[in-house]
């Protein structure tokens, strides 16, 4: 039988059986070895910026070949790529309610937002909502897609702690659809949406994805989703009930959160 019946039986492409791997140079080898030390230090750092710390370091050494090298090494900086706030203009949007207002304690407003999580085999969504006052998490949800139902579910989970007056979210599509906004109405919180381009009106959750990815996801390499599950359960404990905050005078989330919700609860001297 030739050689050509035997591929076409198999399915294989001919050229592959005259494919010779090549041998990886030992000097690349040794200089994938930097790079790879530079992003663990850095892992937000691009082929350039890898290419600008690889020369301060004297080598001698072009981008293309630093990108190459990242390429072969599966190297890739960390940054969200897909957009999760995309909005559908089919559907209402609701004005910024906290303009100048005083926040002064427990469930007066939520912020609710998502983030793009990258590991090993594939990416995942993050829903988080988070109580401004106190900054406790009050519930989350991991799903791999970029749906209302995910938010949904972690709006349940939060609705266990208390509610809150006042829902603030971006213009994502997820957060003016029907089923999001007739939740909250059903439930009675008001709802708040930021500006276009305002990332800042959402930026106690903000500063939580950024927590997050600077103290845990950046320092670790997740290769499942139950490894990557596992590591945000274990921020979110830490971040509720041991990370010190410097703007809550050095109080925890969840004894502020906890403190108040008690007090709350006791009935009122006459």
């Amino acid at each position: 039988m030739s050689v050509r019946r035997q591929c076409e039986l198999l399915g294989i492409n001919r050229s592959t059986l005259y494919y010779k791997k090549q041998a990886i140079d030992a000097d690349d080898v040794e200089l994938l070895n930097e790079i790879r030390d530079i992003w663990e230090r850095y892992p937000f750092y691009g082929y350039r910026k890898i290419t600008c710390s690889l020369r301060a370091q004297g080598r001698d050494i072009n981008r293309k070949r630093v990108q190459r090298l990242m390429k072969q090494g599966g190297i890739q900086a960390l940054y969200a790529k897909p957009k999760t706030s995309i909005k559908d203009a089919l559907n209402r949007v609701y004005p910024y309610l906290l303009k100048g207002m005083e926040i002064t304690r427990i469930n007066q407003v939520w912020q609710v937002d998502i983030t793009y999580l990258r590991h090993k085999g594939g990416f995942m969504y993050w829903v988080a909502l988070i109580d401004v006052y106190s900054r406790y998490v009050v519930g989350w949800s991991l799903s791999n897609t970029l749906d209302t139902h995910s938010c949904i579910e972690a709006l349940k989970r939060s609705l266990k702690h208390g509610k809150p007056d006042i829902m603030n979210t971006d213009q994502g599509c997820q957060f003016t659809s029907a089923l999001w906004v007739e939740q909250l109405q059903k439930e009675g919180v008001k709802i708040s949406m930021t500006g276009k381009g305002r990332c800042h009106d959402n930026i106690f959750i903000e500063r939580f994805w950024r927590s997050f990815k600077q103290e845990a996801f950046y320092l670790n390499d997740y290769v499942s989703v139950a490894e990557l599950k596992k590591a945000i359960e274990k921020y979110v404990e830490f971040y509720n009930n041991e990370r010190w905050h410097q703007s809550l005078n050095y109080q925890v989330p969840a004894a502020l959160y906890n403190a108040m919700k008690t007090e709350a609860a006791l009935p009122k001297a006459a």
